[in-house]
This record gives C-alpha cells, structure tokens and sequence, in this order.
C-alpha cells in the first residue's frame, strides 16, 4: 500500500440526477457504466469504466440530509496507508472527521474529513492494489 499513499484514488460524482449524469458522461467520455445496488436508493450506484476499467463512480444524494443544500459535486479521495491514524492526524492538524472510518467490503477502508482550511475529502486505505 505504500506505494499508492497520497495518490488520488477515486472521485465520485454526487448528484441528484443519476440517469443525465449517466447518459452525459457516457457520451462525454466514452464510459459504459455497471449497477451497483445501494441500500435506500432507487438508482444505486454507478461505476464508471474507460477501456475495461473503473474510473469512477456516479451516486445519488437525493435524501442525503448532510448534503440536502449542497450542489451537485465531484468529490474526490485520497489513498492512505492507515486510514485510522490519517483521520488522527487530520484532527491533530485541525481538521475535522465527520465521518469515522469505516470498512467498504471489496473496496477498503474508508474516512471523510475536512483539511484544517475546511476542504471535505475522503481518505481511503484500498483493499487492494490499483482498481
């Protein structure tokens, strides 16, 4: 894992509007898209692929009450080593955790934080090597 510590490892589109999104960023980008379904919601989660590979993921925040003002948005996350001691350090630093680590089967471990500026990203410890 080392060597994928501080590399940008995913971005997800939130979003209110899962099919648009789907349909602009397939043309867009020449992404095909899988299902992936999510618990409470009726759209569940897309992940983008490009050449046989996931790029990123497209999820609906409808009903979201944390984000029930927020814009549609890019959200990115971060590749850590230990994601526990990255989101100690976050508050060490004067960051925030809003959301304690938790564990993503197939995908990894996984905290979202804001910088001590106030900035909002995840931080995750990938399951596996790439993806």
């Amino acid at each position: 894992m080392s060597e994928h510590h501080g590399k940008v490892w995913w971005s997800e589109l939130m979003t209110r509007d899962v099919p648009r999104s789907v349909d602009y960023y397939g043309q867009l980008c020449g992404w095909t898209f899988d299902a992936m379904p999510m618990p409470d919601s009726e759209t569940g989660y897309r992940v983008a692929n490009r050449e046989g590979r996931p790029v990123a993921g497209i999820m609906d925040m409808t009903g979201m009450e944390q984000l029930k003002d927020a814009p549609a948005h890019w959200f990115t996350y971060l590749a850590v080593a230990d994601v526990d001691a990255a989101a100690k350090a976050t508050e060490a630093a004067g960051g925030q955790v809003l959301r304690a680590p938790w564990d993503v089967p197939g995908v990894g471990r996984i905290a979202i934080v804001t910088d001590p500026g106030g900035a909002a990203v995840g931080l995750m410890t990938p399951a596996e090597p790439g993806h």
